[in-house]
């Protein structure tokens, strides 16, 4: 119910040419007022507190049907960080909420979160530092882009004035979190590219027929669908289990499949699109250029992977195989 929700206001309000709009430096509140309206950012606050009450492995489809479209706004972000919020009593600020990758301390006293998802555009940013939660306000920072084409993150530095009180997080695990929704948007992204690229190669003839018919696409296609499950799988698993937040190796995993799906199935559609896939007009780049970003926010496989191994060698399973199944495996967490 929730996803074919979502999907149907995305598809409304979240079009081709508002996410170009925003991109080029529009106002993102009539999109993020849709969506506010709608009451998809109280997913995961319980009911009585008038929120969804999601459980884990109920917004792990949500999530994913969100990375079907070339988000603008920090809509998953604000969603875990709302509960968060809720969970560690803070207040929930009104507008949009996106979590920080990192924040480092300066000898003046000035914090700083380094490129982070959104940060261009979010009203607030939720960050989590020595066991601590900070809720920052992103107008009273100093926002330097990244240079990156149409990037909407953005390192952000507020003087030591602006700096509220810490709140203990409550065992919340920003980190996990971060990993294991940008997992989610992979999967998403990663499979609206795989149907685009399939409808194109259909529609596409050379030679006579649509060049969907040549085993040498056929066989790229299918390398695509494979990495769209896998990744898919993966973010299910993030998501798995029955407690308030994802555990932290099943995010790392998930995050690290993801990401290394993320940057072929990217390459693998402009290769098939041909020339027209690198085009500003044609609506392809609005998705890959997600992955990529998403591939990046929150570590990508080359930040998880030592961490994944470190975590195997010390476990004392007797194969890879092993570990992985105690991570995978929800009933026992």
């Amino acid at each position: 119910m929730f996803v074919e929700a979502i999907e149907a206001i995305l598809q409304d309000a979240c079009t081709p040419g508002a996410v170009r709009a925003i991109e080029a430096g529009g106002s993102p509140r009539a999109l993020w007022g849709a969506i506010a309206d709608a009451g998809f950012l109280e997913l995961l606050v319980p009911e009585e507190e008038g929120g969804a009450g999601l459980t884990l492995p109920e917004l792990a489809p949500v999530l994913i049907g969100m990375g079907r479209y070339p988000l603008p706004v920090p809509l998953a972000q604000s969603v875990a960080a709302r509960a968060l919020l809720c969970r560690a009593g803070l207040p929930v600020p009104a507008g949009m909420i996106t979590l920080a990758q990192t924040g480092l301390r300066d000898t003046d006293g000035s914090v700083v979160c380094p490129v982070t998802p959104y940060g261009a555009i979010a009203d607030h940013v939720l960050l989590a530092r020595d066991g601590d939660l900070l809720l920052l306000d992103a107008d009273k920072a100093d926002r330097a882009a990244t240079g990156v084409h149409r990037d909407q993150a953005a390192t952000l530095r507020w003087p030591a004035s602006a700096i509220p009180v810490a709140v203990p997080s409550a065992g919340a695990d920003v980190a996990a979190w971060g990993a294991a929704l940008h997992a989610a948007l992979i999967a998403g992204a990663g499979r609206r590219v795989l149907d685009l690229t399939l409808q194109f190669c259909n529609d596409r003839s050379q030679f006579g027929r649509p060049i969907g018919k040549f085993q040498a696409v056929q066989h790229q296609l299918s390398v695509m669908a494979e990495l769209a499950a896998a990744a898919r799988i993966a973010a299910q698993i993030a998501f798995a289990g029955d407690g308030e937040q994802p555990d932290r190796m099943a995010a790392a995993v998930a995050k690290a499949r993801t990401s290394e799906a993320a940057a072929t199935i990217a390459a693998t559609a402009h290769a098939l699109h041909g020339a027209i896939g690198i085009t500003e007009e044609y609506d392809l780049q609005l998705l890959t250029r997600r992955l990529h970003q998403w591939r990046m926010a929150h570590g990508s496989e080359a930040f998880w992977d030592p961490m994944i191994g470190a975590a195997c060698l010390a476990s004392g399973q007797a194969s890879v195989v092993d570990f992985i199944r105690s991570v995978t495996d929800c009933t026992a967490r």
